[in-house]
């Protein structure tokens, strides 16, 4: 077949990545906004058409469950057949598909459950508390964290060393106890799916062969993303009969701290010599302005591929930069832009803030009500993570498999039932002693028990047999609607006082919705109901299910990743704010901080705006901040500095295109001004950044060269004014 429909529209470098020979394996560089889903489809589409691959012979491996979606959607358009088998989803999506292929093999019994973050911080509770590890000395979530890095590291408790240090000692402890507990109750958890199918075809020669065999062409989107287990994963399945085509952006590369490694990218012209590099750098988002001023930050980090983004659609208008007093009128200046934006006809939904921490989302929310302008805070609780989800998901699974002892714990006394927590105890100690699930433990013990407990135990089991029973033979929506009436959630929820909106049980109906559109792959391992099971626990799109119409976006810039605006706020770049303080010890996480901008810089489309304060509230503290490093790497050219022309300290009115400058503002009744450097006989040299009180009780704050900001009472201070 022809492939000039296939590149119809692209560029000459998405082009040659898209029709690349298929006996090469290739990395595409692919820059922010330079169509590089677009060419990961196209490729796809160009195997099977042009060169009669199967779908069956492709493994296509994205970073969340809307990419995968996105993308069998498109493939199924290009290609106009059904690609319900091929093997496309995330990394944890497909490590699932293969241990329900392959559940002996991977020493699990075909009935295995996933663990949820949730699921797995509760059995870490409890396993610390049943073992006398203090959770005041040791955080569980630290603990849980501990457990996760190290399996995405392929580290099991056997392969830690943990020297002389005690807390590690208890943490390898834990996680000996915890990897005990998942075993014998048949459970894995989200980083366990791939350290287990990673060992199943390390371990099963005659596997490995087979799907190396199976998969002449090896997919892999946002490459730079990758953590140890994952690039274990792929190159393991890689062999001399079959290719790797990654794409990626190591300057995109922001998750370092949840264990991704920028050197993935980097170690690939090694581990999968011969590769071709190919560098898309042709951006169709944003103007020219904002590529210069991005490509200019990036150039500062060492060790990069390089690139440099270009466009063809002008230069467009110059990055405002504000200054503002305080972090209030920060806040107050970018609403009243996005007012004025609005007020000429642009959607609230093509406006988004971005920033560093959640906390600074406070103050925007406060001036976006003022300004009764809608907001949404992007990255919210994902529906399958909300309790009443949770909870009726608990029913259907225990329903599908009364060994799921997770689904067990949850709902045994949800709604409330009368089943106490000495009830519960016995059926765990009958349970461990017995080798046996917990349902069957409590049918086992409920003659055992005093009348009103055996009672309320009885009620249940009942109740789980006979929902079962009622549900067998209907379609997946009326078995979820069937549950949800006779478990009494429904019920439950619509008297549920505190939700006065009725939120919890509207997210009831959509459920019965969800199930309704739930699609089942055909050819898929597990029977509808397992299928849906498992969208609900493997889903990890990281978005709200809601829309974005008519409301202002606020997102961390982690949350940002992948995402496009038309007007971008960028805020508090700010020394310790952006670059965090948490991140600042040592270069590599500077670099990735300054990625991390970039990122941020780079989802503006038409307009961006950074800005920073002069003093913000951190912690409780007033803090006198400096610039972000970030703003000082911008070349000037780019920029357009905000001035504020009112001579008071609320937003009244700015004038562009002048240079900032800073008015020092006295003190009533005191020598002393805000912005005097003095000099302590103990702190040595400092500027005083803010006051309070007056006269003898006056206090100053000022911000030491060397001991940070102190608090001092005037009178006492004895300072000399430099």
């Amino acid at each position: 077949m022809n492939s000039a429909p296939i590149v119809d529209g692209l560029n000459k470098k998405q082009q040659q990545s898209v029709t690349l020979s298929e006996d090469t394996n290739a990395l595409i560089l692919a820059g922010a906004g330079s169509g590089k889903t677009r060419v990961l489809t196209q490729r796809i589409h160009h195997l099977v058409t042009s060169k009669n691959r199967n779908v069956d012979d492709i493994l296509a491996v994205t970073f969340t469950n809307k990419a995968a979606n996105e993308m069998k959607e498109r493939l199924s358009d290009l290609l106009r057949q059904p690609i319900g088998r091929m093997w496309v989803g995330t990394f944890h999506s497909l490590a699932h598909r293969l241990l329900r292929t392959h559940p002996i093999e991977a020493n699990l019994s075909p009935t295995f459950q996933i663990l949820d973050a949730q699921d797995q911080f509760r059995i870490v509770k409890r396993l610390m508390k049943e073992n006398g590890v203090d959770e005041k000395k040791l955080k569980i979530k630290e603990v849980q964290w501990f457990i996760n890095k190290n399996k995405d590291n392929g580290k099991l408790p056997q392969d830690i060393d943990v020297g002389y240090d005690y807390a590690k000692k208890q943490k390898v402890k834990v996680y000996d106890l915890y990897e005990n507990f998942v075993q014998a109750n048949d459970l894995v958890d989200f980083a366990g799916l791939l350290v287990k199918s990673f060992e199943l075809l390390k371990n099963n020669h005659s596997l490995l062969n087979h799907y190396q065999n199976k998969f002449h062409h090896i997919l892999v989107d946002e490459f730079q993303d990758t953590n140890q287990i994952q690039y274990q994963f792929i190159k393991i399945l890689h062999n001399q009969n079959n290719h790797v085509f990654c794409v990626g952006d190591d300057d995109q590369s922001i998750y370092g701290w949840r264990g991704a490694k920028i050197e993935n990218i980097q170690k690939l012209e090694n581990d999968f010599k011969p590769i071709q590099v190919i560098k898309l750098e042709q951006n169709y988002r944003s103007t020219g302005n904002i590529l210069g001023a991005s490509n200019a930050l990036i150039a500062k980090n060492q060790n990069r591929l390089e690139k440099s983004l270009w466009t063809e659609s002008g230069d467009g208008d110059l990055i405002n930069v504000f200054n503002a007093r305080d972090e209030r009128e920060e806040a107050q200046y970018v609403v009243s832009e996005i007012q004025t934006q609005f007020n000429q006809g642009r959607n609230l939904d093509e406006c988004a803030i971005l920033y560093r921490s959640n906390a600074q989302s406070r103050v925007f929310e406060e001036s976006l009500i003022k300004h009764n302008l809608n907001y949404r805070i992007y990255g919210g609780l994902r529906f399958f993570e909300r309790a009443e989800i949770k909870d009726a998901m608990g029913y259907v699974r225990l329903i599908e498999n009364t060994s799921d002892n997770i689904a067990f714990e949850r709902i045994v006394n949800f709604p409330t039932r009368g089943i106490g927590l000495s009830t519960i105890e016995k059926i765990r100690s009958y349970s461990t002693e017995n080798h046996t699930d917990l349902f069957q433990s409590s049918i086992a013990i409920v003659g055992t028990l005093p009348a009103r407990a055996s009672n309320a135990l009885q009620a249940f089991i009942h109740l789980i047999e006979s929902m079962s029973d009622s549900s067998k033979n209907l379609k997946l929506s009326e078995k979820v609607d069937t549950i949800l009436l006779q478990s009494g959630l429904m019920s439950h929820y619509a008297n549920d006082r505190t939700d006065k909106a009725g939120s919890k049980r509207e997210n009831l109906e959509e459920l019965v919705t969800a199930s309704t559109q739930y699609v089942h792959e055909e050819g898929n391992e597990m029977n509808e109901t397992q299928g849906f099971i498992a969208l609900a626990t493997l889903d990890s799109s990281g978005e709200s299910n809601q829309s974005n119409q008519n409301y202002v976006q606020l997102m961390t810039v982690h949350s940002a990743k992948g995402l496009e605006f038309p007007v971008v706020f960028l805020v508090g770049l700010e020394e310790d704010l952006f670059p965090s303080r948490q991140r600042v010890n040592q270069p590599s996480n500077i670099d990735e901080e300054r990625r991390l901008c970039y990122v941020g810089m780079t989802r503006a489309m038409q307009s961006l705006t950074l800005s920073h304060a002069t003093r913000r509230s951190l912690y409780g503290e007033t803090i006198y901040s400096r610039n972000s490093m970030f703003l000082d790497e911008i070349p000037s050219s780019f920029l357009n500095y905000i001035k504020n022309e009112s001579g008071g300290s609320s937003y009244q009115g700015y004038e562009k295109n002048t240079n900032v400058s800073q008015k020092m503002v006295a003190t009533s009744d005191s020598i002393y001004s805000i912005g005097h450097v003095v000099k302590h006989a103990k702190f040595g040299l400092g500027t005083i950044v803010n006051y309070e009180g007056s006269g003898d009780s006056m206090r100053l704050q000022i911000n030491f060269q060397k001991a940070g900001t102190k608090w001092l009472i005037s009178s006492y201070a004895n300072l000399e004014i430099v």
